[in-house]
């Protein structure tokens, strides 16, 4: 928590638990807030145990609380933190809250300047709203992971980061930043719903803009457009190193051109990228073969040289050592997995003020 940040001077009252909450506010802590964490007898955040490295990750700087949220007494001692507090997080399943007293009816009176954010899995109402679920369902139901998947395959979650989770954490992190702006010109707080359901189907709109305009209305049409362009994807070098190429716009597919040999795909009738999608794997299949004769040490300098995007594929164990992410000061420690800094540099915020998060102990627990 920094005394200077751009946060410096809100509290935030944190109920939530594993990921999405956690991570909102996580960020809020790296820009200069303060956070205290609302956990429940005697384990806590389930996170605590089911993945103690994430939990470390995602809770560091955090002031945590045991509360016996049943409890009458130790309710109306939550209810002073509120009256201090500018922003309340949960993320229970609709209800929940409301059988506490402690729902944003309950509370907008007594704190109208409160900004009061509930992070669920499809939002305060509907008929889902009280599903349980986790990322893939969320990714399931806003039709992202039936674009996800080889054009005639099975639909497969292939992406390495628990998707949902994070888009959902980062539309409640702006749109409660976008709250307290607000607030200093009313001087109101609000309700948040946020659905990490609706926020992936948001983040859908550029395909579902894409498949409308090229016609591609059946899901192996828009698995293709999606999966396969050409000059697009990581291709393995001879010494078993994967580089990524993105050579998409015309300019970079003729530079591309005259750095790897692409036989007749190198000529007119294959200038324009409409004419390329039609012959897309054959293209990949054209510079996997290139590639397979190069290093790729050798094969990134070139390509780098020539002015195209290219970057090699990092493995999580090589971040701390790569020299892009080394001198913009990214990585908060020197092991190998150390964590990462809130990504934006903002006056007032050190980057390293809530550090690596050595132990469980970072995330300073008490007694309510």
């Amino acid at each position: 928590m920094s005394a200077s940040g751009p946060l410096a001077g809100i509290t935030v009252l944190d109920f939530s638990e594993l990921l999405p909450g956690p991570f909102f506010t996580q960020n809020l802590a790296e820009m200069g807030a303060r956070v205290i964490k609302i956990e429940r007898p005697p384990g806590g955040d389930n996170a605590r145990r089911m993945g103690p490295g994430g939990f470390e990750a995602v809770n560091r700087g955090k002031l945590s609380l045991l509360v016996d949220l049943k409890d009458e007494a130790q309710r109306a001692r939550v209810r002073e933190l509120v009256a201090q507090a500018d922003v309340l997080v949960e993320s229970y399943r609709p209800g929940v809250m409301t059988r506490l007293g402690l729902d944003y009816a309950s509370l907008r009176e007594g704190f109208p300047r409160l900004v009061y954010v509930s992070l669920s899995g499809y939002g305060q109402e509907g008929p889902w709203a009280h599903l349980p679920g986790h990322d893939i369902n969320y990714l399931a139901a806003a039709g992202a992971l039936a674009v996800s998947g080889e054009p005639s395959g099975p639909p497969t979650q292939n992406f390495g980061l628990p998707v949902a989770d994070l888009c959902g954490s980062m539309y409640a992190l702006s749109s409660t930043l976008a709250a307290l702006l607000q607030r200093d010109r009313t001087g109101r707080g609000q309700h948040l719903d946020v659905a990490l359901a609706d926020c992936v189907l948001h983040w859908m709109n550029p395909r579902l803009g894409a498949y409308r305009a090229d016609g591609a209305s059946s899901l192996e049409r828009q698995r293709a457009a999606t999966q396969v362009k050409p000059a697009y994807g990581s291709f393995r070098c001879r010494d078993a190193q994967y580089l990524s190429i993105a050579a998409l716009e015309d300019h970079f597919w003729a530079r591309l051109c005259k750095v790897l040999d692409m036989g007749d795909f190198a000529g007119e009738a294959y200038r324009t990228l409409g004419a390329r999608k039609k012959q897309a794997q054959a293209i990949n299949d054209r510079i996997a073969r290139q590639l397979a004769e190069r290093d790729s040490t050798e094969a990134f300098e070139t390509l780098a040289r020539n002015d195209l995007p290219v970057a090699p594929v990092v493995a999580p164990a090589e971040l701390a050592a790569l020299p892009q992410f080394a001198r913009r000061g990214l990585i908060n420690g020197t092991d190998l997995l150390s964590l990462v800094r809130f990504p934006v540099p903002l006056a007032g915020v050190d980057p390293a003020a809530l550090g690596d998060a050595p132990g469980l102990d970072n995330v300073r627990q008490q007694q309510l």
